[in-house]
Parts: C-alpha cells; structure tokens; sequence
C-alpha cells in the first residue's frame, strides 16, 4: 500500500480546485425571442447569437427588435421567416394617419439586404423648381408629365394619399408626389430626401387587396435576406433548432455554436445537453485552462 503522505492525490485535488476557480470566459446566451418576435436564424437576440454577418444591423435591446443603417435605428414589426422578409417601420414616414417631416431611408451598401419588389415609395411635397426628380419642358417650365425618375402609373396613388385627411391638410399640389420603385434607388439604395428636395415619404409594401383605400394600406419597408451566396438553411442549424438550441457562434473564432437552453455550447445539436440538469450551467473555459487540467490528470496517472 501507498504512503499516502507522498501520494499525487492531495496535489491533484489542489490544482482542480484552483482550476475550477478559474473564472469562466463570458458564458453564451441566446434567447429565442425578442420580445413579442420569434427570433430563429440568421437573426440573434445578441453577439454570439445567428448568423454574425446580420449581428451589426439586427439587434434585440430592451426586448424590442431593430434594424439599423447609416440613416438611423428602424422597428421590426414583423419576420416572414417562409418567404426570408422582414417589415420595418419608420417613425418619422408619413401615412395616412399622419403627415411629418423625414431625412428618408437608406441601405448601407454591405447590408445583407434588398428591397422586396412590392415596395412603393411615394415622395410627398418635392419641389418642382430644385428637385432632381422633375426636369423642365421644352418651354422651361416644370410639371408631373416630365419626371425623371416618376412612375407615370403612380399617379393614382399620389392621389389616393392626397385624399387622407393628415396629407390632404398641407395643400400640396398632386404634381409635387413622386412615386417610384426601389430600383431607381440606385445601387447605394439611398433615398436622400434632402438631396431630392422632398419633404417626406410614404412607403407602402402591400395595398392589402384595397388599392383606392389608402387608410387600409400597409405602410412600412419589406426586406429580404439570403441565408448565403447560394441561400441554403444551414443543415447544422436546422437540427440545432429542432432540439430547442439556438444557433449561433464563436465570436472568437468564428465557429459554428448551437446555444443550448441549459447555456451549453455544442456543435451540433441539444438532444445531448438534455440529458444534463437545465439548472445546471456548463462553465466556458478557456483552451489553456482545459489543456492545463488534462495534463495534470495525465501526471497524476503517470505518478499512480
């Protein structure tokens, strides 16, 4: 029999305890949802969570979810996950329930982001002197029948917004109402209603099968996303998910993470992590930390 006095075991059991007070790297959270809005997919409640690429310009504070782009912080209020659209609205749009100032909206270059085909934006109050929008007649003068960048057959929705109480109260002339579609945005999708010598906007991404009623529209901005170069739903993440985990990643390094409920980090899947106590946490520690306590058990072995 050992001399206990010389056995390994006390020296062992000493350097798990410190390596067990170690203090564990920032641990993982995910959540599924932000506020009222499922969050699944490239979309994260924070860093770390979906897909990284979509982190600086989705974010999820104080349980409200937001876009955000060069021209300012815009409210999701709705993510069609089927169809990969997500609908925005912008505080300072004018509808029909109101009529204010705005700066317009724009897509940072590098946004994974396009504009949905089904959005209409409606330019209200742009001046018919100085706006690039209009250019002059052969007499000089400056009317709707010679617009640059205007859909001709947008005409009638100028005149449905002209008919709202909030519009129809500044007394604009339906020639100062440009409507046009996203692709003459341009390809920095900028629209810039201070260079555009407009007042405000409208957006309009569904008539709601109620085309000449304009209170029943549905004002706001559709996007759409891509998953990827070729929009593949990342197989990984398709089983993380249908075991309750959140996918996500390593900051660090930039891997693959699914986030489980219980705060343990695989990757894979969570049907393993529920085996374990959803009480329990699983500390992060770092690789030097694990490297330093497998070389002390292989000692330990080594001098038993």
């Amino acid at each position: 029999m050992k001399n206990l006095k010389h056995s390994p075991l006390p020296v062992f059991f000493f350097i798990l305890h410190l390596l067990l007070s170690i203090p564990p790297s920032t641990s993982q959270l995910c959540l599924s949802d932000c506020g009222v809005q499922p969050l699944r997919y490239p979309f994260g409640s924070g860093p770390g969570c979906g897909d990284q690429r979509f982190q600086q310009y989705v974010t999820c504070k104080q349980q409200k979810l937001t876009l955000t782009t060069h021209t300012g912080t815009y409210p999701i209020t709705d993510i069609d996950y089927s169809s990969q659209i997500i609908y925005l609205s912008d505080p300072s749009m004018s509808t029909c329930d109101c009529s204010q100032p705005s700066k317009g909206f724009g897509l940072d270059w590098d946004a994974p982001f396009s504009f949905l085909d089904d959005n209409v934006f409606a330019l209200l109050d742009c001046s018919l002197d100085s706006s690039s929008i209009y250019r002059p007649n052969a007499d000089g003068g400056y009317n709707s029948s010679a617009v640059r960048l205007c859909d001709a057959k947008g005409q009638a929705i100028c005149s449905f917004l002209n008919s709202c109480r909030a519009i129809s109260m500044l007394n604009l002339p339906i020639s100062t109402c440009c409507v046009y579609a996203p692709v003459d945005l341009g390809p920095s999708y900028e629209m810039d209603l201070q260079k555009l010598k407009c007042s405000s906007y409208s957006g309009i991404y569904s008539f709601n099968g109620q085309a000449a009623d304009p209170e029943n529209w549905k004002y706001g901005i559709a996007l759409k996303y891509k998953f990827n170069v070729y929009n593949n739903y990342p197989d990984s993440c398709s089983a993380c998910e249908r075991s309750s985990g959140v996918c996500g990643y390593d900051s660090t390094y930039n891997n693959y993470l699914c986030v489980c409920p219980n705060g343990m980090n695989t990757s894979s899947d969570c049907f393993f992590g529920a085996l374990w106590s959803k009480s329990w946490r699983a500390p992060t520690w770092h690789k030097g930390v694990w490297l330093a306590y497998s070389l002390v058990c292989a000692l330990v072995m080594a001098m038993l």
